[in-house]
């Protein structure tokens, strides 16, 4: 068995930052990761940033893991988390077991499944799959590519695939279903991408993006938006056309493209050459490794997540979370979030004096949520208010019952 004081789960962007921060404050930390590098959904991401320049995330992941292994860290890759047992025992499908005084779950999220007929056809793929062939591996995952689902995922894939040399046919909403739900609504999505408008390539976009949060003028937009869609960063963007199968013998051959209504709903469909599908349904917090913990669902942040102190602390003692499990944002956000609660738990174990690095922490946080060039789910602010204030109740709660039992 493995002794420390930390152990931190989950080697992406949150999970490194927790470990660095309290290792370089002198903690003795074990992290643990499934894959074979360290680095999670970083190792993918490659794209520019609005007046920053290119966010490279296989350099900034390298970094971090160094920094990490110069500080002490011991990262063990491909290791499976079976299970957890409070105090903090965690125990591997290599038969080997970490104990720590704390732990840090930063598993991240999952990418949601769409189905669509015809997903299960060779050259079908997760956008998350596609974006990591891509960058990481430098395996482009088709020549001629159709794209389902619009969020800024796809978005930022779809032109990253286009950098690589591929042909992307054009991003196409799903067909309307009980598994797409509202992302086969017209509206919703030009309200969505209302909210990103100061992110569009071209002034035309942006000015016309801030006229579509008008619910009024939103309409009108959807009944003239072109059906040969708007020409995006190498690709078509296309509001008025669901993409509705996936066809081929032994593979990818083609897609049916259906024009749609200003509902969703289809008219004409034609055909489509392509050898690769990507589907983009979404993310959604992982939990498998929280569910001792006080959990809730708040659709806002992606779905099913802990609660959480504004020190990261969950409803067990000394678990903290840290990154997308706690609900759905950028790199730099679980980033900051880890380097807090890595902070929290230095503190906590002596190693620094006074709240000042907390606080430091803390308000890195709110700055990385302020600065955020990228939102992922269209709601989050409120997602948040509403995750804070059923933590604020659970503390009325158990403030309330400790007073119930001093007096009994």
């Amino acid at each position: 068995m493995m002794i420390s004081d930390v152990v931190v789960i989950g080697a992406g962007p949150a999970g490194l930052s927790a470990a660095v921060t309290a290792a370089e404050a002198g903690a003795d930390v074990v992290v643990i990761d499934e894959n074979p590098r360290a680095g999670g959904k970083l190792l993918g991401q490659l794209h520019e940033e609005p007046g920053t320049g290119w966010w490279i995330g296989a350099e900034i992941s390298k970094k971090l893991a160094e920094r990490a292994v110069n500080a002490g860290v011991r990262i063990l890759t491909n290791r499976q988390v079976w299970n957890i047992s409070q105090k903090w025992e965690v125990a591997l499908d290599t038969g080997e077991c970490v104990k720590a005084d704390y732990a840090v779950v930063a598993t991240g999220a999952a990418e949601r499944p769409l189905p669509v007929p015809g997903w299960s056809l060779p050259g079908v793929m997760a956008i998350g799959a596609a974006q990591t062939l891509t960058n990481y591996y430098r395996v482009r995952p088709g020549d001629r590519i159709a794209i389902v689902g619009v969020d800024p995922l796809s978005l930022t894939v779809a032109h990253e695939l286009s950098m690589a040399g591929a042909d992307v046919v054009g991003i196409y909403l799903p067909g309307k279903s009980i598994f797409a739900g509202t992302q086969a609504d017209p509206d919703t999505n030009l309200e969505y991408l209302a909210g990103m408008s100061d992110l569009a390539p071209n002034a035309f976009l942006r000015w016309g993006g801030k006229l579509a949060a008008n619910k009024t003028l939103r309409k009108l937009a959807l009944t003239f938006f072109p059906k040969s869609g708007l020409p995006l960063m190498g690709t078509r963007l296309n509001l008025r056309k669901s993409l509705v199968s996936i066809g081929g013998n032994e593979r990818v051959e083609h897609v049916e493209v259906a024009t749609i209504d200003s509902q969703g709903n289809p008219g004409k469909t034609r055909t489509v050459k392509v050898d690769c599908v990507c589907i983009s349904g979404g993310l959604y917090p992982v939990q498998e490794l929280t569910r001792d913990c006080g959990l809730v669902r708040i659709d806002q942040l992606g779905g099913t997540i802990p609660l959480y102190s504004p020190e990261m602390e969950t409803t067990q003692d000394n678990l903290f979370v840290a990154g997308n499990v706690t609900g759905i944002e950028g790199a730099k956000i679980a980033m900051a979030q880890g380097n807090l609660a890595g902070t929290v738990i230095a503190s906590r174990l002596g190693l620094l004096q006074g709240k000042e690095a907390i606080d430091r922490a803390a308000a890195a946080v709110r700055s990385a949520r302020k600065s955020s060039a990228i939102t992922f789910m269209p709601d989050i602010e409120e997602g948040r208010r509403i995750a804070d204030d059923l933590w604020l109740e659970r503390v009325r709660e158990n403030s309330l019952a400790q007073k119930d039992e001093s007096y009994a």
